[in-house]
């Protein structure tokens, strides 16, 4: 990790919204540096952590994310014993934005870093999805707080989080054929083993595995009632053969059974499916030669890539010189598929995310802030709006004026692309519509509200004459 000379810099450091809940460290952010702010207790057990052999190991990997200490901790904030510097995260995304892949392969280095704490006497004393952040198709272990010595007769405390917000979300979609998304959108704490266990019907109740990761603790939550919610499963576990001497092979265990979850549709025979088949390659070219001109003007370090599909112009950017991309579409199992390809190639530069933008991630958490929204966390340097005018106005019913408000909302360049009313797309919509209802939905309407918020730099009419694209700046 590259020493910034921030030791020196004396900035307002402001609290990170989504880390209150751990007073002996918490997360800051000063000068555009990421710090973690270590109380006395904290620090001895970082620099406990950071004596052993399999941290600097993990940082070696790039398994968890790159941290240095900083010599004087008050040149960032005052009241803290001790002071931590990570590498920023290119983007902030959470896990209801990750397609089922992403969930897992999170899910794995969260125990992967637990087992190998385990091996030197350490533990990770919380285990929630929100500590692992994707620097693109790369998963990073951020928490770093959360090390802690192992507890002699104690339990993995971060058991049920890691139950609630990695284990049951697969469960749900690779058992019960159910997206997990809207289930994580509406609570921070995941999904609880009695939700879980209601899908875990016929012959997955012989599978032993779940069977104790989610029948087990459904049954022990259900004892302890609601009213005592506060109090962790873990004494109950303990007398089930779950306990501490056994932790190392309940990780173990655990792993086993994330790794055999898979997702029915990802073998689905429309995974290979692209949203540019009805191009001609004339149009096709037209479209490819106008984004590539613009990223090649603007040398973005990111691009926001909204109805991304296949990745397809996402990578393109990367080609013309766009350092990162956020490829954001509402299909999972496109985005998903994208993903593992990312994965197999190696390709870090593209953050893929399920996203529907008719209802894109908005705040969530303590007073919506903890966990804030995408259009807070997102913000580009250049964003592409390629064929989803049309889906939004005419499939959402999303007035023209507000999709053009969407796209201001992000205040950066942007090229978009507006399929007419005869274009074989829009045409098609259009017909399951009462006649005249969306006549308003034409060419000149749509570049009067373009204007209203952008300037026009730019346009170009595709070659069959039924799209134009369009490159604007933000008023």
């Amino acid at each position: 990790m590259t020493n910034t000379g921030a030791d020196a810099d004396r900035v307002a450091a402001t609290l990170d919204p989504g880390s209150f809940r751990d007073p002996t460290a918490q997360v800051l952010i000063a000068g555009g540096h990421v710090y973690r702010g270590l109380g006395a207790e904290a620090l001895e057990a970082y620099e406990a952590v950071a004596r052993t052999e399999f941290f600097p190991s993990l940082l070696a990997e790039g398994l968890v994310v790159a941290t240095e200490k900083v010599s004087d901790p008050g040149s960032v904030a005052s009241g803290w014993t001790g002071m931590l510097r990570h590498e920023r995260v290119p983007v902030i995304s959470y896990p209801y934005e990750w397609p089922f892949e992403m969930l897992r392969d999170a899910a794995l280095l969260q125990l992967e870093v637990t087992r190998r704490a385990l091996a030197e006497g350490f533990i990770t004393k919380d285990a929630t999805s929100y500590n692992v952040q994707f620097d693109g198709a790369r998963p990073v272990f951020i928490d770093v707080g959360s090390f802690e010595r192992l507890r002699s007769g104690s339990p993995w405390d971060g058991y049920r989080q890691f139950c609630e917000t990695f284990l049951n979300p697969l469960v749900l979609q690779a058992v019960g054929g159910v997206r997990f998304h809207p289930w994580m959108r509406g609570s921070l704490d995941g999904i609880r083993p009695s939700e879980a266990a209601s899908f875990i019907t016929g012959r997955h109740r012989l599978n032993r595995r779940l069977a104790v990761h989610v029948l087990l603790h459904a049954r022990a939550e259900s004892r302890y009632g609601d009213a005592d919610k506060a109090r962790d499963v873990g004494g109950e576990l303990a007398r089930a053969g779950m306990g501490p001497k056994v932790l190392s092979a309940q990780v173990d265990n655990l792993t086993r059974t994330v790794q055999g979850l898979r997702w029915k549709a990802q073998s689905s025979t429309w995974s290979d499916y692209s949203d540019r088949s009805h191009y001609s390659d004339s149009d096709l070219a037209t479209k490819e030669e106008f984004v590539a001109r613009a990223v090649q003007d603007l040398e973005p370090a990111k691009v926001l890539d909204l109805g991304a599909n296949d990745g397809h112009f996402s990578k393109l950017a990367l080609t013309h010189g766009a350092a990162r991309v956020v490829a954001v579409d509402s299909d999972h199992l496109v985005v998903d598929r994208l993903y593992r390809h990312l994965r197999e190639t190696s390709e870090t530069r593209i953050l893929p995310l399920v996203m529907d933008l008719a209802d894109p991630s908005t705040g969530i958490g303590w007073r919506g802030r903890e966990r804030p929204g995408f259009t807070d966390r997102v913000r580009p340097d250049l964003v592409l709006c390629l064929a989803v005018v049309h889906h939004l106005a005419l499939t959402n019913t999303v007035p023209l004026s507000m999709v053009v408000d969407l796209l201001a909302d992000f205040s950066a360049p942007v090229v978009v692309e507006f399929p007419h009313r005869d274009d074989q797309m829009a045409a098609r919509l259009l017909a399951r519509k009462r006649s005249g209802l969306f006549d308003h939905y034409d060419k000149p309407q749509w570049e009067a509200e373009l204007r209203r918020r952008f300037d026009v730099t730019e346009t170009v009419t595709t070659p069959s004459g039924t799209r134009t694209l369009y490159r604007c700046t933000p008023r």
